[in-house]
């Protein structure tokens, strides 16, 4: 399975491209851009396997780090404060790295926002 199968090249394109300058991801932004913040459930666990490298089950600081390049090969890696705000937004168990749950419940979060400014 690959990213594009989820979501649009051209909408990943647009989100990687919108923070090419080092420290300009802003995840909420990036999220909203390449359509991950209104896909399913399980779509965004599927998203969640390919960024999970090592397939440990979390997205560690070493994998979030290339987390851009996991959407488009040879796109920037993230800078130490991008990746250290990422994950704090994520990591409520506070262990360091993003699990799955975590992830999904970042997601949701920001399709309930979505949903809230459409109304």
């Amino acid at each position: 399975m690959s990213l594009t199968s989820i979501l649009s090249a051209e909408a990943i394109e647009n989100a990687v491209k919108d923070c090419q300058a080092p420290d300009s991801f802003c995840y909420k932004k990036f999220f909203q851009l390449c359509g991950l913040s209104s896909k399913t459930p399980k779509e965004v666990k599927d998203v969640f396997q390919i960024l999970d490298e090592d397939n440990s089950g979390f997205i560690e600081e070493s994998e979030l780090k290339y987390f851009l390049q996991r959407f488009i090969p040879g796109a920037r890696t993230l800078t130490e404060a991008e990746t250290k705000s990422f994950i704090s937004a994520a990591d409520d168990d506070s262990d360091g790295r993003i699990g799955a749950e975590e992830f999904l419940i970042l997601l949701s979060l920001l399709h309930c926002k979505e949903a809230l400014v459409d109304v």
